[in-house]
């Protein structure tokens, strides 16, 4: 993901710190139920990476075979393939399988398919969104919440689009929204009409935290579940620091009624996602008291020296 990407000089000279909580957020997670257990799902954003052969997948593991390596580390994915072309029941139900397999809770997060979002633009893309949503229900238990991102040039004077197309969907799918268009933050009107969509139609507010767009990581949740797509830069100590800010503010947020969590690592190269992944999800586990799943690291042998 080259979103927000900035030259590594620059790294030391940005302010990373989390903004406050937004009143949205506070009144959200104020309503919500009583402070509990938190659902959480941590994972990379795909599995096809031949890199994390003897990192993570063994010596030798097939291209057709990484899936099913994955998934033996995270509880999760978030699922880029069906946004580049209309997911298939067939591939999906396939997927689904090799997530069976391993025998514990996993969960597949579809991104929306571009032709509903880039190439339609959420004009006339009703049969579309219907075949979309037959296509994943396939993954049945093994579904999790969608995410719709819009493009960079899908700016506030489209909010009329989005809130139609918003209102017509299933109130029981479970989505969340990224905008990138930098007016849905800078103008103070554009804003909270947006947020207050979301909250009115129950969907949710993807934050995304990249380095060179810091008016993503927005805070907003309209509803009582956090989906955060965060981009590190190359294991960097900023991107140690980064996840222990967002530990602790997550940790406040399931004191104050947070629901579910849903925590999606990404790096500009993607050969070091895997030990980003591993400090993230050690973190949580300690703060949270969880046992989310760790990924599991090939030993280098003593015979190879």
């Amino acid at each position: 993901m080259d979103f927000g990407k900035v030259p590594e000089t620059e790294l030391n000279t940005i302010d990373f710190s989390l903004p406050p909580d937004p009143e949205l957020t506070k009144s959200v997670l104020k309503q919500s139920k009583k402070p509990g257990k938190v659902e959480m799902y941590v994972g990379c954003a795909k599995w096809g990476r031949k890199e994390w052969v003897n990192l993570i997948y063994p010596p030798k593991t097939k291209e057709a075979l990484f899936l099913n390596e994955y998934v033996k580390h995270f509880n999760s994915i978030e699922l880029n393939a069906v946004f580049y072309q209309m997911p298939k029941v067939e591939q999906i139900r396939a997927w689904k399988e090799k997530a069976a397999a391993v025998g514990r809770d996993f969960k597949f997060f579809p991104k929306v398919t571009r032709t509903i979002s880039h190439i339609r633009r959420l004009k006339n893309a009703d049969e579309d969104t219907s075949r979309y949503l037959e296509s994943i229900s396939e993954f049945a238990g093994f579904l999790g919440p969608c995410f719709l991102q819009l493009g960079d040039n899908f700016g506030p004077k489209n909010f009329d689009i989005l809130k139609e197309y918003l209102e017509k969907l299933p109130g029981d799918f479970d989505l969340f929204v990224e905008v990138r268009h930098p007016d849905w933050y800078s103008d103070v009107a554009a804003r909270k009409d947006y947020f207050e969509l979301l909250h009115s139609v129950k969907k949710g507010a993807v934050i995304t935290d990249a380095s060179g767009r810091r008016d993503c990581v927005h805070m907003e949740l309209p509803t009582p579940k956090a989906f955060i797509r965060f981009v590190g830069n190359g294991l960097h100590p900023t991107d140690y620091t980064r996840i222990d800010g967002w530990v602790e503010r997550l940790a406040a947020w399931k004191e104050k009624g947070l629901e579910s969590l849903y925590f999606f690592l990404h790096q500009h190269d993607e050969k070091d996602t895997p030990i980003l992944a591993d400090y993230t999800v050690k973190k949580l586990n300690e703060r949270f008291g969880s046992d989310l799943p760790l990924p599991k690291f090939i030993a280098k042998s003593d015979s190879l020296f």
